[in-house]
């Protein structure tokens, strides 16, 4: 048997085998995509990335024989975890093989015993405020911008680890042109008058200070959900700063009553069907691949949908979810994925449902606990 051994990425070199272990694992896989590798890069700079000023990461390889077999990270974000935990554990990819997996996650496990940690969950690519998840349900589609995608496997695997199944997150389908608007649309309307409701697009000339605005309900509106994990101002800043490359305004919406901001809903084109010629790469040709591919785009991801407190339950959410529709209708748009949602959201799944959303992928968040002495 090979030796396996699970090390930590102390240098610039295992660093650089931890983010390029996914291209080599996939290769040409029809449904994985490719992230950009200046974007990896980016994200796993626990030195720069403003995600790490409030949590601390290590990383994991593991090895047989000198060839890398897998990754994870053990991550702790402290503005999420109080005394005792949850930890997390992300960027999981292994080889089909329970001994290195299991391997993996006993390596994030004795990481936050360490830190008295009591449970830990994910996967989480950092927190759930980026990808997360594993999927375990719809295998023949690629994923929508900012979703994962992985073999049909990796439950098998975590679970193998002593993991469980801690929340599924949904993923809908929903065509515009079919959309049942009707009564959406009648709810909307009576909630925009009653309440004085006006929606409009994001204002680019002004996207500092409409950004901030969205940062501050976004903080208000998740954070009573399960999984929720603040974002500063500076993760938040920079998370816009890279969609701003790629957002349509009459798809980046802000709800106003008498002049103030009460919720936002945000939906960006799903740029991995123009990210997957590219392999991961914007030089020397991957740049001209993804302007080329960018032109055809078609479909949409709604990624969030945040209304403060005092409207929740107003209906103000059915008046942004009526405008995305009716936008991509008028815009010809052919598809829409919403997602994630949690697979208790009651209210977030009916409504959603009730305009005509099909419910085609499911991804796990996993848990483990940790026995202290």
């Amino acid at each position: 048997m090979s030796e396996l051994e699970i090390n930590p990425v102390r240098d610039s070199g295992s660093l650089r085998q931890f983010m390029e272990f996914p291209y080599r694992h996939y290769g040409r896989h029809s449904h994985w995509v490719p992230p950009l590798r200046v974007a990896q890069k980016e994200l796993l700079d626990r030195s720069r990335h403003p995600f790490y000023q409030h949590a601390e990461a290590e990383f994991f390889l593991a090895t047989e024989d000198g060839r890398v077999t897998g990754r994870i990270a053990a991550i702790l974000d402290r503005s999420q975890a109080g005394a005792g935990g949850p930890g997390s554990f992300g960027f999981f990819e292994c080889v089909r093989s329970q001994r290195v997996a299991s391997a993996l996650v006993d390596a994030v496990r004795r990481w936050h015993q360490d830190r008295d940690v009591g449970v830990f969950r994910g996967p989480f690519n950092p927190s759930s405020n980026y990808d997360c998840g594993t999927l375990v349900h719809g295998f023949d589609r690629s994923p929508f911008v900012m979703m994962p995608y992985n073999p049909d496997w990796y439950n098998e695997l975590l679970q193998g680890a002593g993991l469980i199944k801690a929340k599924d997150l949904l993923a809908y389908s929903c065509h515009p042109k079919n959309a049942q608007n009707g009564k959406a649309g009648r709810v909307a309307e009576r909630a925009a008058e009653a309440h004085g409701l006006t929606i409009r697009p994001i204002n680019l000339k002004e996207f500092g200070r409409d950004v901030d605005a969205i940062w501050q309900i976004y903080n208000s509106a998740w954070s009573q959900n399960w999984g929720y994990a603040p974002m500063s101002r500076d993760e938040f800043r920079l998370t816009a700063k890279e969609m701003r490359q790629i957002l349509i305004p009459d798809f980046v919406l802000v709800g106003e009553i008498r002049g103030q901001p009460v919720g936002f809903a945000l939906a960006l084109p799903d740029i991995n069907q123009a990210l997957k010629p590219a392999g991961g790469n914007l030089f020397p040709l991957g740049l001209i691949k993804i302007l080329y591919h960018k032109r055809r785009i078609r479909n949409l991801r709604v990624l969030a949908l945040g209304v403060t407190e005092e409207y929740r339950a107003t209906g103000v959410a059915a008046c942004f979810y009526s405008r995305l529709i009716r936008e991509a209708v008028r815009l010809g748009w052919e598809e829409c994925e919403f997602s994630w949602v949690l697979e208790d959201n009651t209210l977030m799944n009916r409504s959603i449902e009730a305009i005509g959303g099909r419910h085609y992928k499911t991804y796990r968040i996993y848990e483990g606990t940790i026995q202290h002495a």
